[in-house]
């Protein structure tokens, strides 16, 4: 079959792999790599709220705290353009400020001190957290791993690898891998949040002890499961092609 180089397509329509990814593993770890951003994909998601916390912590002030969350955000953006480089990981946390002052602005109509106000904006990645533990972990049960949709999008068939039953479990333990750090975070900070909501400690201890968690634990989690996932990955060699031909063969 010829590929057309002009398009990416096996002259079907369907993406092709790249050239370079002859199996599943290194398939997986070059779109795990994609999807973390590497060291500067990390910071950019993880400046902005930290600046926050030191911002406010100190001062109390809120505004300021968000104005200075969000510049951050913006000076990276602006690096991101003109360098012409990717924009996704930027943009994901102007994103997450944004839906974090939305929470903002609900806490204060709803007669919340300035206090409940800061506590409110780390409530959205709580909530997006639990949201994204329950979607893998319940399409592992479900026995369509979110992982398989990652290959899936390589090989141009979004669900050939499912007919796979060794791309199908090495799948279900790698999307379990991916899910650890966020199920843990849920764990640790959801009742933290609770705590510091029904004042049964401090907003500002609550607000400390969160983005302690999530900033000083999170990212070390999130390391040790990729690692954990590239461990699994280097102990074996899936071809490819298995993934994609595997209808009506089984």
């Amino acid at each position: 079959m010829s590929t057309d180089e002009t398009t990416g397509t096996d002259g079907t329509g369907a993406a092709k792999p790249e050239a370079d990814v002859a199996t599943v593993e290194a398939m997986v770890r070059a779109q795990m790599s994609k999807a973390l951003g590497g060291k500067r994909g990390m910071l950019e998601a993880a400046i902005p709220g930290l600046l926050f916390t030191a911002v406010w912590l100190p001062t109390k002030e809120l505004q300021l705290a968000l104005v200075v969350s969000l510049a951050s955000a913006g000076i990276a953006l602006a690096v991101r353009l003109v360098q012409r480089s990717t924009l996704q990981y930027v943009l994901n946390a102007v994103f997450s400020i944004g839906i974090g002052y939305v929470f903002v602005r609900l806490a204060a109509r709803g007669g919340g001190s300035a206090d409940d106000q800061a506590l409110a904006f780390f409530l959205p990645g709580i909530l997006y957290s639990l949201v994204y533990t329950i979607v893998l972990f319940g399409s592992v049960v479900a026995r369509w791993p979110a992982v398989g949709f990652m290959l899936g999008s390589v090989t141009g068939d979004p669900t050939a690898w499912h007919d796979n039953r060794q791309v199908v479990k090495l799948c279900g333990r790698l999307t379990l891998l991916l899910g650890a750090p966020g199920a843990v975070g849920v764990l640790l900070q959801g009742p933290v949040w609770v705590l510091g909501w029904q004042d049964v400690i401090g907003t500002g201890t609550a607000v400390a002890i969160i983005a302690a968690l999530r900033y000083g634990l999170g990212w070390p989690l999130r390391i040790a499961s990729w690692s954990a996932m590239v461990w699994l990955l280097a102990r074996n060699a899936t071809p490819l092609e298995s993934a994609e031909g595997q209808r009506g063969t089984t």
